[in-house]
């Protein structure tokens, strides 16, 4: 099988040859380890292909990010670079004011100005299970925009200028959705960060009040395009995956060992595609090759993967070290359990 009809049979249930791999390297690793990298893919090739490292980590921000300082976002958020190689934090969010709403615009010209030939040329070129850039991410945009703390009280006072902003928000990743929609891609990406280690961020009513209904139209034009929804959400988010599965998500990735694998299996396996991940708060930083095997065969126990429903996904972030990210890969291409 190819990568891309590999990761196809994983989504469908339909018995890959093997389980399909994905790696998530973060732009310590891009930037600072990339020997390393080229030689965990040269022994272990992955299966989906995108036009960026991984979630959210575009070149612009690679390259953002390669020396410690600040950067402005495209939407006009500025950022502090504490060390090179990571990311950072939002420190003068664009919107921090709600008068400078008014005049706010989003950046139309990141989807005016691409090129729909290159993304297609280089799906055509590729075996690999192509994948969008992110497309959307609503509820950490608002947060990029307005700050987190600031966020929270407008969620709680359900402020009119929220929806307004959010509005403008859903109208710019609606149109970007579209577009890759119109693009030869298998799969669209989309993602926002839900997760505590033990709840979610919000009132799971207040989800599914103003956000589930935004994720379920994503859902319903990338499905009526004939392509698959791939959703990334961190922390526990065991309050809401039912409601993933209910609007369409097909893949999702998520912190799994913050949450009872076992009942995620029994709840969901054959429902939806689990797309990884190994324990990146303790057991990839600090375990042994042991605890990184015994890791992913509660995985392979939980969610299966020889019928399909599971993608080796694992994220390497700078505090990883390499023994440990090829053991994941080494694990899930056992046969055993």
């Amino acid at each position: 099988m190819t990568g891309r009809e590999r990761v196809r049979a994983a989504i469908k249930f339909e018995r890959p040859d093997r389980i399909p791999r994905d790696i998530w390297p973060l732009p310590y690793v891009t930037l600072f380890q990339k020997a390393e990298l080229d030689l965990l893919k040269a022994k272990y090739p992955m299966d989906i292909g995108a036009s960026q490292a991984s979630p959210g980590w575009g070149d612009a921000v690679v390259e953002a990010t390669s020396t410690a300082g600040s950067y402005t976002d495209d939407w006009g958020s500025v950022w502090q670079v504490g060390e090179p190689g990571v990311v950072g934090e939002v420190k003068k969010p664009a919107l921090e004011d709600w008068a400078d709403l008014a005049h706010f615009r989003a950046p139309w010209h990141l989807i005016e100005n691409r090129n729909k030939d290159f993304v297609d040329a280089s799906c055509e070129a590729s075996d690999l299970f192509m994948l969008s850039d992110i497309v959307a991410r609503p509820f950490e945009r608002l947060q990029f925009l307005r700050g987190s703390q600031n966020l929270f009280y407008d969620l709680g006072e359900d402020r009119q200028e929220m929806h307004d902003l959010l509005a403008l928000i859903h109208e710019y990743y609606l149109a970007d959705i579209e577009w890759w929609c119109d693009t030869k891609v298998d799969g669209i990406f989309f993602m926002d960060d839900w997760g505590t280690n033990s709840s979610l961020l919000i009132d799971p009513r207040t989800w599914r009040k103003i956000f589930k209904p935004l994720y379920k139209e994503y859902c319903d034009i990338i499905h009526a395009a004939g392509k698959f929804t791939f959703f990334h959400s961190d922390g526990n988010t065991e309050a809401i995956i039912g409601d993933l599965v209910e609007i369409g998500i097909d893949v999702l990735n998520t912190q799994l060992f913050c949450m009872d694998i076992e009942e995620l299996g029994r709840r969901y396996r054959g429902k939806i595609t689990f797309w990884g991940e190994i324990d990146r708060q303790h057991i990839l930083p600090f375990g042994t090759e042991e605890d990184v095997t015994r890791a992913v065969s509660r995985l392979k126990s939980a969610f299966g993967g020889k019928d399909g429903g599971v993608i080796a996904q694992c994220e390497w972030g700078k505090m990883n070290p390499s023994r440990n990210i090829e053991a994941v890969y080494r694990a899930w291409s056992q046969n055993k359990g």
